[in-house]
């Protein structure tokens, strides 16, 4: 997927459709499009869920199509397409459906916000394939952005409050998510961790107390877990800045 995989200019000489990697991109767009039905129908918890499929399924397609070789412009397109609705249009409608609508034009305005920046985030990443760095993502991924509206949908439906409760909390958070995506702040992207090199025994471990924690309570661990991650991008920015300033302070300093 264009956010959560490295894209090589290489891989994209390829004009063939290949079967295996776009039946998984399928299926995460099948979870978009369900997640949008469920919304429309006030599953919101079931729509909510609907789109960390779409991101497992989505984060499958990028790993299986380079295993086996079959990477694809076709593929690669295709792959921006889906996750317009699983993460852009879905997302912005189940928020919009909960707890925007009763506040007229501002909700829908927020929704828009969201809407356009995943189309923003996508653009841009599509045209910096061949200048991406494989550590860090200029600004929040997509997914992420997802993950973070659909959770607080999630946590919140499952603590017994309503979307017209928290309608202005939704319209902050989903208004932060879209101006997140099209920043220039530096988020974590994980692709240096090599999971075909040996590990120490204590990482397994600490991978299994992980999913352990995930499974008391989904939705506040995942809420949490995508809220750090948006804030981790303002932190680093916040730090490199200050970096700057000491830098220049000490280069006026010596001269």
């Amino acid at each position: 997927m264009p956010d959560l995989n490295t894209r090589k200019p290489m891989d994209l000489r390829r004009r063939g459709i290949y079967l295996l990697p776009n039946l998984f991109t399928t299926a995460a767009l099948f979870a978009g499009f369900y997640a949008i039905v469920q919304a429309m129908n006030n599953k919101f918890e079931s729509a909510a869920v609907a789109i960390f499929i779409a991101m497992v399924l989505d984060g499958l397609d990028g790993r299986v199509a380079r295993m086996t070789h079959t990477q694809s412009e076709f593929g690669a397109e295709y792959d921006s397409l889906s996750d317009m609705v699983s993460f852009g249009v879905a997302p912005s409608l189940i928020v919009y459906e909960w707890a925007l609508k009763g506040l007229g034009k501002w909700g829908w305005f927020a929704a828009f916000i969201y809407c356009t920046g995943t189309a923003l985030r996508l653009a841009r990443f599509n045209i910096n394939i061949e200048v991406v760095d494989k550590y860090y993502f200029q600004g929040l991924p997509s997914p992420a952005a997802a993950a973070l509206v659909a959770s607080f949908v999630w946590v919140m439906l499952d603590n017994q409050f309503t979307g017209e409760e928290l309608r202005w909390y939704a319209c902050a958070l989903t208004t932060f998510a879209g101006i997140t995506m099209v920043t220039n702040l530096r988020f974590y992207s994980f692709k240096s961790i090599n999971m075909r090199k040996s590990v120490p025994f204590i990482v397994i471990f600490l991978f299994a107390l992980f999913f352990i924690l995930i499974s008391v309570n989904p939705p506040i661990v995942l809420f949490l877990l995508f809220l750090c991650y948006c804030l981790s991008g303002y932190v680093m920015g916040l730090l490199e800045w200050r970096r700057r300033g000491k830098d220049k302070t000490g280069d006026e300093t010596k001269l």
